[in-house]
């Protein structure tokens, strides 16, 4: 039997469309020349064996509410448990512990311009000094007595600091306001009340100055951050972008900002008091200080007693190493982890040394 000219031209046809589905379904290459892989991006990879070691009896088994890079490096992890302060180096050796019976709820912990040790207790209604082995030096807002004035705080947050050592606290929690203390804890002056206009905050829960001394507010159940002058002017606000949880702002004004994408009150249930809470995701930005974009990491997030290394769960605080190292602080998670940068980061120093 013959077969036509026509039918042949129809077969071959067929057979080249075979083969190229094939092809496709394997994943066969499409360019003639290979794309070259290299990394032109940075992600942040767990380091799953930090930290090395806990204190006795002070095992992660309540909420990890904040951490933050000390000057000399060492890493201070602040959690809800037995044993609230625990110092770890890099490497994850564990280096000091305190806090037994010293806390209500503790919040955050951060370090000033000049290296002091800051601890936030929501409950206590305070903001506290610290010397590094657990002395308390300075006291700012009334303790066990929450209010509104110049001497009384509302569950206070987070704490920020200014060239001159001026205090900006988030005032946050049961108050929706900002309060400045001179270094010496001497009122200075407060703005914010209830709202979502300019100037106006729903539970604002992190802040942070950059080195022009504009102040950054997480207004977390508006999914947004402010930007103030240093006397409360409004300038400005970033939409849109993120539901902040916390912010920091390295001395190169890089401004990494922790939270979810933005949420809508109307996707969460009426009984729920908080929009973010629990969150739907997690990431991670950072910024310049005008708002742009500059990295946006997607950290998967766990799920409520099954966490795994690498994810977050409800992050809550973060801190910044110098070599760009981040560790977070998540709250359901009950821990604090060690994330390094890897890929265009990386290739980079690489090339420069």
């Amino acid at each position: 039997m013959q077969i036509s000219i026509r039918a042949k031209l129809l077969m071959a046809a067929v057979g080249v469309l075979l083969i190229s589905s094939i092809g496709l379904a394997q994943g066969g290459p499409q360019h003639a020349v290979p794309y070259p892989r290299i990394d032109n991006a940075t992600v942040y990879k767990v380091d799953p064996s930090w930290p090395l070691e806990k204190p006795a009896a002070g095992e992660w088994t309540a909420a990890m509410s904040s951490v933050a890079v000390a000057p000399d490096g060492s890493v201070w992890t602040f959690n809800r448990g037995k044993i609230p302060v625990q110092v770890y180096s890099p490497q994850g050796k564990l280096l000091k512990y305190w806090g037994e019976g010293m806390f209500k709820n503790p919040h955050t912990v951060r370090f000033d311009n000049e290296g002091n040790l800051w601890i936030v207790d929501t409950l206590s209604q305070t903001v506290r000094k610290f010397s590094q082995d657990g002395k308390v030096l300075m006291t700012v807002g009334t303790p066990d007595q929450a209010g509104e004035d110049q001497s009384h705080m509302n569950q206070p947050n987070d704490v920020a600091f200014a060239a001159n050592g001026d205090l900006y606290v988030s005032d946050g929690y049961g108050n929706d306001r900002v309060v400045v203390f001179d270094k010496n804890g001497k009122f200075v002056r407060a703005w914010g009340k209830l709202g979502s206009g300019p100037g106006e905050f729903s539970q604002p829960h992190s802040i942070a100055l950059d080195s022009r001394g504009r102040v950054y507010v997480a207004d977390r159940n508006n999914a947004r951050i402010q930007i103030f002058d240093p006397a409360g002017k409004f300038l400005t606000e970033w939409k849109n972008i993120v539901t902040p949880w916390y912010i920091v702002i390295t001395k190169d004004d890089e401004v990494y900002v922790c939270g979810s994408s933005p949420m809508l009150w109307s996707e969460i249930p009426a009984t729920q008091a908080t929009l973010a809470t629990p969150p739907k995701d997690q990431i991670l930005l950072k910024l310049d200080t005008e708002g742009h974009i500059k990295q946006l990491s997607v950290i998967p997030k766990g799920e409520n007693g099954k966490e795994k290394p690498g994810d977050l769960n409800w992050v809550h605080g973060m801190a910044v190493a110098a070599d760009g190292t981040i560790y977070f602080a998540d709250v359901q998670g009950k821990r604090a982890q060690k994330f390094l940068p890897v890929g265009a980061r990386t290739n980079k120093a690489r090339s420069d040394n």
